[in-house]
């Protein structure tokens, strides 16, 4: 149970160039920059005219239904979603990095004298549908992301229609505790499970977290506080951007970070298979510690 290492994935700006929706804009020729602008002025105006909270993290998959009902995103359903996920632009490394992290450790005997794996998930505010019809979709472990329920239209056709399932950037923190505890692929366990630590699936200090910036502050922070691994990203030659990670280096909110450049050689692939085999390392060590303290009691004989 304790021997696998979990290496945690947000998606926009970590695994991608920009956001996921670009390319659903760019289909339905809506401008991007005035959805987002309309996204952004939504908790205002629901306050103002309904005294109603909403979260701004959020509250963009509404307008979604809306642009959607209204016929400026025509027949966005599910698949449509999943087929948007074709054209996303990865950055270099990607996916390469997700397989070749796993044969560093699972290739090695001494590693796997002790049954050490390395499990790929992915955590995001993004749509779960555009993810999965992504080309990393098939080396992730687990996806966590937003969800939508379809209804059928006027014309009999299928469109999203309500909300189902929302993640953001506090939440996020649930997913990690899934991941933590095993939900989905231990039977009867779920989030809110008592679970001991010996028993939980991924010990936080064999995870290592992936993201962009300060929105993923309370995810960094829970898995630096269970003394796992944080490591940020920023685009390559983005100088705001850099500064942006360096200030949460300076503020012990990540360990390091690097340009979005996956590419074997470059720092980014360096420090986390650097990182990957410090903690199979640490792992191998513990194991081999724990037998040593039972063989060395020796095998019980007769007393003459």
């Amino acid at each position: 149970m304790a021997n696998i290492i979990a290496i945690v994935w947000d998606f926009d700006k970590t695994l991608i160039d920009g956001y996921m929706q670009e390319p659903i804009f760019k289909e339905y020729g809506v401008d991007a920059k005035q959805f987002w602008e309309e996204v952004n002025a939504l908790p205002k105006k629901y306050m103002d005219e309904q005294g109603v909270k909403v979260n701004p993290e959020t509250v963009y998959l509404n307008h979604f239904i809306h642009y959607t009902k209204d016929g400026k995103f025509k027949g966005l359903n599910n698949q449509k979603l999943k087929e948007f996920g074709k054209k996303l632009k990865f950055y270099s490394g990607i996916p390469e990095i997700f397989t070749e992290t796993k044969e560093l450790i699972e290739n090695e005997p001494i590693y796997q004298e002790y049954d050490i794996k390395v499990e790929h998930y992915i955590v995001s505010t993004g749509i779960t549908e555009i993810i999965k019809g992504s080309k990393v979709a098939e080396f992730a472990s687990g996806i966590w992301g937003c969800e939508f329920i379809e209804e059928t239209d006027k014309d009999g056709n299928k469109i999203i229609g309500e909300v189902g399932y929302t993640i953001d950037n506090t939440t996020k923190t649930r997913a990690l505790f899934e991941i933590n505890k095993g939900v989905g692929k231990q039977d009867g366990v779920e989030v809110n499970t008592s679970l001991p630590e010996e028993f939980r699936r991924v010990h936080f200090i064999n995870m290592v977290y992936v993201a962009d910036g300060p929105s993923d502050i309370p995810a960094f922070s829970i898995v630096n506080k269970n003394n796992g691994a944080t490591f940020a990203i920023y685009p390559v030659g983005d100088w705001k951007a850099m500064e942006q990670v360096e200030q949460l280096r300076k503020d012990g909110r990540i360990n390091m970070f690097a340009e979005a450049d996956y590419s074997k050689g470059r720092t980014a692939y360096m420090w986390l298979c650097n990182k990957i085999k410090e903690f199979a390392e640490r792992i191998r060590k513990e194991e081999k510690a724990r037998l040593v303290e039972f063989t060395e009691k020796g095998v019980p004989h007769h007393l003459t």
